[in-house]
């Protein structure tokens, strides 16, 4: 008889994420033994990892970081919603989060390349997808700087961590410039605007929005001297759907974004928007 009680696998689920018959299978094969059980788990799943390398990842979760003047934020995915909502899941991303934050990484391949307590985070990440029993991936690494920079993270369900995350930095480093650079952060994770200003829009995107809506204005039969005119604001229209400072603002519709900011006495400079799986 197995050298091990009910409480035993109890504790040694809390301390791996791995399911209820992988443990006891190791319990048995360890006859009892914790630490040499979290060993077999975790070579077991080490060698299952080849398995899982063409898995769909499509949940996870959104963990950001302010820190002095820069922001980082980081997207974690896994396989199933299950993984997502586990503690040792979330504190694998807590422990890239603070790997972001202290290597400067402003990208995932960067991130996972950082040494951290005698390894990479690379390797840390597919030790833990290991234990967990599913393919974890570090997807994407967001760092931005201001006077001021602002977090946000937002839960699609209360069951679940947060999955839509944003950053916001500004100029102004004061009271009323901390306070927009929140409440647009807000408005921006609801939103979901692509770019910060008409400039960062590529010009080949504009001039195609241009064209359509040309070639949608003649296919109305719109009269030839009104086309320009209804050609500049079906495409003022585009930017205010993808344009941050364009959009209206989500707490008061009568005023734009870029109004708001301007009222505060401070510029965005830069933003980042993640979304689970988006």
């Amino acid at each position: 008889m197995a050298n091990y009680t009910a409480a035993d696998i109890k504790a040694l689920r809390e301390r791996t994420g791995a399911g209820m018959m992988d443990v006891k299978k190791a319990l048995d094969e360890a006859n009892g033994d914790a630490e040499k059980a979290i060993e077999i788990i975790r070579v077991k799943g080490l060698k299952g990892a080849t398995k899982r390398e063409g898995r769909s990842t499509a949940e996870g979760l959104v963990a950001a970081k302010v820190d002095g003047n820069v922001g980082v934020m980081v997207e974690i995915n896994c396989e199933t919603d299950f993984v997502a909502k586990n503690d040792k899941f979330i504190a694998l991303a807590d422990k890239v989060l603070n790997a972001a934050v202290a290597s400067g990484a402003a990208d995932a391949e960067a991130l996972l390349a950082f040494e951290l307590d005698g390894k990479t985070i690379g390797d840390t990440v597919i030790e833990e997808g290991a234990i967990l029993g599913e393919k974890i991936v570090v997807r994407r690494v967001a760092r931005i700087e201001g006077a001021k920079v602002a977090s946000y993270l937002h839960k699609t369900s209360k069951d679940l961590p947060a999955q839509v995350g944003v950053l916001m930095a500004v100029d102004a480093d004061s009271e009323a410039a901390a306070t927009v650079a929140h409440d647009v952060a807000v408005h921006t994770a609801a939103m979901a605007p692509t770019y910060l200003s008409r400039e960062e829009v590529p010009e080949d995107k504009v001039a195609d929005e241009r064209r359509i809506a040309d070639e949608t204005a003649r296919a109305e039969g719109k009269p030839e001297a009104a086309l320009t005119k209804i050609v500049e604001g079906r495409l003022t229209g585009f930017f205010k759907e993808i344009v941050l400072v364009d959009q209206a603002f989500a707490k008061d519709a009568k005023k734009t974004v870029g109004k708001v900011f301007e009222e505060a006495g401070t510029k965005p400079v830069a933003f980042a928007r993640f979304r689970v799986g988006a």
